[in-house]
């Protein structure tokens, strides 16, 4: 029986080169990192090959499951750098697509400099992701066509300008923020302090996008904290958009949401505010439920 096994281990191995990436290429690079490139020498080095190698993805992975505190681990971090890295050397080049998550400098420079043909970068809840690379990134991927750099609060307004200045082709732009009217999600999951570090100036950011992104045509600001002033410049600089998300955008009003729409004649989908906020943002037992559309409130939160 043993002899059989290995006889029969023996012809795995001996597959060429062409079968083997033939193999694995209908594998997702979760399922060929946890198995087939431990198999023999062979089958590792066929995982190496650039074919397999021009999309690192694994977006679906922590989708799939709960947000973990351990992801927000040094270690962990460490271990994603680690893979984006290897995926970025053996890619030869010919890397188009990233989509991860907890990744930091340390494997993104290495982007910068191997990956000229990146159109796709996705790098939510990276908190030690930083100007300074995003920068790098710009003026060597030039042909970035979707950015995503929500959750991500060590990036501001300065790499918003870089990117658009370097990256024309620049059409799908995701820049979300964890919910800070309502935090209690977040809790024992993300760091505290990191929850209040949430950047604070979102007209700055808003006045780069309008500036430097013009072509946008979906754009998405979950909690972020402009107000009319900075909807209103994206209104009248990005008139290409289609899709605009401006969920839990408490500092923009009915009244600037409407002005703003009317700037965007190409606009198919608009996520407006939920205009809900939970009463203990205020701390306040003056009413039994919270509702923007309440003309007792005037600030500038909930007028509408």
């Amino acid at each position: 029986m043993e002899m059989e096994d290995k006889a029969e281990s023996g012809k795995w191995s001996e597959l060429t080169q062409v079968c083997l990436i033939n193999i694995l290429s209908r594998l997702s690079l979760p399922e060929r990192w946890v198995g087939p490139m431990f198999v023999c020498k062979s089958w590792f080095q066929a995982c190496k090959d650039p074919y397999l190698n021009t999309l690192f993805d694994v977006e679906t992975q922590f989708d799939s499951v709960t947000e973990l505190p351990r992801y927000w681990t040094p270690d962990f971090e460490r271990k994603i750098d680690c893979m984006l890295r290897c995926v970025v050397l053996w890619s030869d080049g010919s890397l188009h697509t990233i989509r991860v998550r907890h990744c930091s400098d340390y494997s993104l420079s290495i982007v910068a400099e191997r990956c000229p043909k990146l159109q796709v970068l996705s790098i939510k809840s990276s908190p030690h992701v930083t100007d300074e690379i995003m920068s790098n990134i710009a003026s060597q991927c030039p042909l970035l066509r979707e950015l995503d750099i929500s959750f991500c609060y060590e990036i501001s307004h300065k790499s918003l300008s870089t990117i658009g200045q370097h990256c024309s082709n620049l059409q799908i732009l995701r820049r979300n923020f964890m919910n800070w009217l309502d935090p209690s999600q977040h809790v024992r999951v993300v760091p505290r302090e990191y929850l209040d570090a949430c950047p604070q100036d979102g007209d700055s950011e808003a006045a780069a996008i309008a500036k430097f992104t013009p072509q946008l045509l979906q754009l998405e600001l979950q909690f972020s904290k402009l107000t009319n002033k900075g909807l209103t410049l994206i209104s009248e600089g990005c008139t290409n958009l289609e899709y605009l998300d401006l969920s839990g955008c408490a500092n923009v009003t009915g009244r600037g949401i409407s002005s703003a729409s009317s700037n965007l004649k190409k606009l198919k989908t608009m996520k407006k505010p939920n205009f809900y906020i939970p009463r203990s943002v205020f701390h306040t037992e003056r009413y039994g439920h919270w509702q923007l559309y309440d003309e007792r409130f005037q600030t500038d939160v909930f007028r509408i």
